[in-house]
């Protein structure tokens, strides 16, 4: 997708063209603050705050072809921010995964529901990797890691994927290898 003239003039202050980038890629935004917070509100809120922000930054965006990276980083740190909150107030209990029982063996899990079952260093670089069609450098930018860290990352969230596909009784799992 290529966000670079709107981003344009987005920079140069024209809202209608930043509605218009909000807009394309708010599902996008919107799917990776869920697989991070786990809750509809506290995504809807980080989504905003992005948006707030991107908005009042956009002139500092250097490279208009980094747009997406550079919202992403910013809705990761708003997402981080907000957890950081809620375990301040609140005691997170850890997400657990609880296979399927033999009366139900047969019923269809969606990965999806599986990979928001992963520790979140995985579940983060499996979103942007496979639900947000992010290359490895681009994750690496995102998340301010290596991009050795991303590949360890997905190769170990594979490997639980796999396990946890298997042991719910749903057969083999084939994910792709490449990165």
């Amino acid at each position: 997708m290529n966000f670079e003239p709107d981003v344009s003039k987005a920079k140069a202050g024209d809202r209608h063209a930043f509605v218009l980038l909000m807009r394309r890629i708010q599902t996008d935004m919107y799917g990776m603050a869920y697989s991070i917070l786990q809750n509809d509100d506290d995504s809807a809120d980080a989504l905003q705050e992005t948006i707030m922000q991107a908005y009042q930054s956009i002139s500092s965006l250097r490279e208009p072809a980094f747009f997406k990276t550079w919202i992403f980083r910013i809705l990761i740190n708003k997402c981080n921010q907000i957890l950081r909150k809620k375990r301040r107030t609140l005691h997170m209990e850890a997400l657990h995964y609880e296979p399927a029982s033999s009366g139900d063996e047969y019923r269809q899990v969606e990965l999806r529901e599986v990979v928001n079952q992963l520790d979140e260093s995985m579940r983060v670089v499996v979103t942007l990797r496979y639900f947000q069609d992010m290359q490895i450098r681009e994750i690496s930018d995102v998340l301010d890691i290596s991009e050795s860290a991303v590949k360890t990352r997905l190769h170990r969230a594979r490997k639980v994927l796999i396990n946890m596909l298997q042991y719910s009784g749903e057969g083999k799992a084939k994910l792709n290898e490449g990165y």
